[in-house]
């Protein structure tokens, strides 16, 4: 008859405590073993299959849990002394190390290299290098943002939103943009990359045709692109697409297209188009917002 294992209570906040240690660097390989034998006791495993897990004797499964339960958490991370890889730095001097990283900057530079921060904090580069991986700090990274001022933000947001979540009965949805600068290649198949020893290869046919100019619609709900392809991208254009568009989807259904502020989309002679094409809706997204209308109809990189 199999032995019924009694599982180990865990408080979330000791959980906690023991996950927060195994991601910790510099953490003695001891004290991360008897950690993860608490875990697999908590969550109901038997010292046999901890054991064949984690690779050790089952002998110090059992000790471990009878250490815990007499000693409680802090029992795992006693080290006794002479036993056991040291830390190099202690953990007051990791601290030291991440807390400069983040809230100081070196004079006349706009952020820390390894080489710098280690000749501030006399320690090595490498030592610098495993603190911010173990961390995840990248100083030499950044990115930018951009808040939109539209005073009709709200007002836009919910529109394009709503259209998307709710949209109405009976009509099409259609995400419109244009793709510049798009090389025009003839060729059998792309060229192959530079390697060491050949350089760049390409087909006997190959042939550039200067660039082109992508139009297309993504319709939402089945996921179909409508595209074409212009010279350039200036109104003339855009109303050549829109009759492309109209021809495309019968009438009399409604078009409700979601555009960027691009001023090709709001030129006067485009307004009186769509005013004299009632079944055309215009949806603007809000003025210099993070909203590519373009990955959405498949023209991003």
């Amino acid at each position: 008859m199999p032995i019924k294992v009694q599982s180990l209570v865990l408080k979330a906040s000791e959980r906690e405590e023991i996950q927060r240690w195994l991601n910790a660097y510099g953490r003695p390989q001891q004290v991360c073993t008897r950690s993860r034998i608490i875990l697999a006791a908590a969550d109901g495993q038997s010292d046999s299959a901890i054991a064949r897990e984690l690779e050790i004797n089952r002998k110090t499964v059992t000790l471990w849990r009878d250490r815990f339960g007499e000693g409680g958490i802090e029992s795992l991370s006693e080290v006794a002394p002479g036993r056991g890889r040291k830390a190099s730095y202690s953990v007051r001097k990791v601290n030291a190390i991440v807390n400069a990283t983040l809230q100081t900057k070196p004079k006349g530079m706009t952020q820390w290299s390894c080489r710098t921060m280690a000749e501030r904090q006399g320690v090595g580069k490498s030592t610098i290098s495993n603190i911010w991986r173990s961390h995840n700090l990248k100083p030499h990274r950044s990115e930018t943002f951009k808040l939109s001022r539209d005073v009709r933000f709200l007002e836009k947001l919910t529109d394009v939103v709503g259209l998307y979540l709710n949209p109405p009965q009976r009509a099409i949805v259609l995400c419109v943009d244009e793709k510049s600068q798009i090389q025009a290649l003839d060729r059998i198949q792309p060229g192959l990359p530079l390697k060491t020893g050949r350089c760049g290869t390409m087909t006997h046919d190959y042939k550039r045709n200067g660039t082109t100019t992508l139009f297309a619609a993504l319709e939402v709900l089945q996921g179909r692109v409508v595209g074409q392809c212009f010279e350039r991208h200036r109104h003339q254009e855009f109303l050549r697409f829109l009759r492309r568009l109209d021809a495309e989807f019968p009438a009399p259904t409604p078009l409700h297209l979601v555009m960027d502020n691009y001023g090709t989309h709001s030129h006067p002679k485009v307004k009186t188009w769509l005013r004299r094409h009632p079944r055309f809706v215009a949806h603007f997204v809000p003025t210099s917002s993070s909203w590519p209308t373009w990955s959405s109809a498949g023209l991003g990189n």
